[in-house]
């Protein structure tokens, strides 16, 4: 849905890295070379990203570097934009629906570091969780979001990755990692 509104994958793929975790940065080389394309269309899109003002760039050490602007306006709305597309609001509000007992949800592997694989690892964190439900859910997951989903079920878990609900705060809220 979101391919057709950003008709440029390059672009698409860019914001997935950078707004999905506010830690992830990159540099041009770099970039080019995890998402397997021309430093120019990299350029172009970065250069395109930083003039609208939704990413900062920096020169340290002879390298220049790209991170989210956490200060732009649209920061909150594109980042959730993002989660959005990625389906994680659905897996989620899924989990959650008949799962109460989840205390946290981590997302971990490839999407934490911004990198759009079409495999989503999450990890649910609670006491007594249904292993038999979860396989169940991930196949209508799945098959929602277009995308393959792994839970890990654990009862503590170490804190890596990214924080996306946690119990206390609120039901269905999605927790800035920052």
């Amino acid at each position: 849905m979101l391919e057709n509104l950003i008709t440029s994958k390059t672009r698409l793929r860019l914001l997935v890295k950078f707004f999905i975790n506010v830690a992830n940065e990159g540099y041009l080389r770099g970039l080019a070379s995890e998402m397997n394309e021309s430093t120019n269309s990299i350029r172009k899109e970065l250069n395109n990203l930083t003039d609208a003002g939704y990413l900062i760039r920096k020169e340290a050490n002879q390298k220049i570097t790209y991170k989210a602007n956490q200060h732009n306006p649209f920061f909150i709305l594109l980042q959730q934009i993002v989660r959005k597309y990625i389906g994680l609001d659905t897996i989620i509000e899924m989990v959650l629906e008949r799962m109460g007992a989840v205390h946290r949800v981590f997302i971990v592997g490839d999407y934490v570091k911004g990198i759009d694989s079409g495999r989503i690892e999450v990890v649910l964190e609670g006491k007594d969780l249904n292993e038999e439900y979860i396989k169940q859910l991930s196949h209508k997951i799945e098959a929602e979001i277009q995308k393959k989903v792994v839970f890990y079920l654990t009862n503590k878990h170490d804190n890596s990755g990214l924080l996306v609900f946690e119990n206390e705060l609120a039901i269905n809220t999605i927790v800035t990692n920052t």
